[in-house]
């Protein structure tokens, strides 16, 4: 039988230390330099097509309802009014549109 004369490992930080946020933070940054947007297009197109295949297209729907549901709760039902006159007022603005 062999032996390793290895010391053991100092432990490192621990979960929800603030230096492992920091050292992700640090670590994001240097993939996105040395990557650039296109990277992220791509990781995220592939989670996408894996989470359709996982779940099917009607899991969208769902979690938007979900979401939907969760705004409403936490907003009201008058926020989407709010939002959807906004958004109806940019874009006759946005086409010149007068109303």
């Amino acid at each position: 039988m062999t032996q390793t004369n290895q010391t053991p490992r100092k432990p490192g930080p621990r979960k929800g230390d603030p230096r492992n946020a920091e050292a992700g933070r640090r670590g994001g940054e240097q993939v996105a330099k040395a990557r650039g947007p296109e990277y992220y297009r791509e990781i995220g197109r592939k989670g996408g097509l894996k989470t359709r295949e996982n779940h099917g297209p009607a899991y969208y729907s769902e979690i938007g309802k979900k979401g939907g549901d969760a705004v409403k709760d936490e907003r009201g039902a008058d926020f989407f009014a709010a939002i959807g006159k906004k958004g109806g007022s940019a874009e006759r603005r946005k086409r010149g549109s007068a109303a």
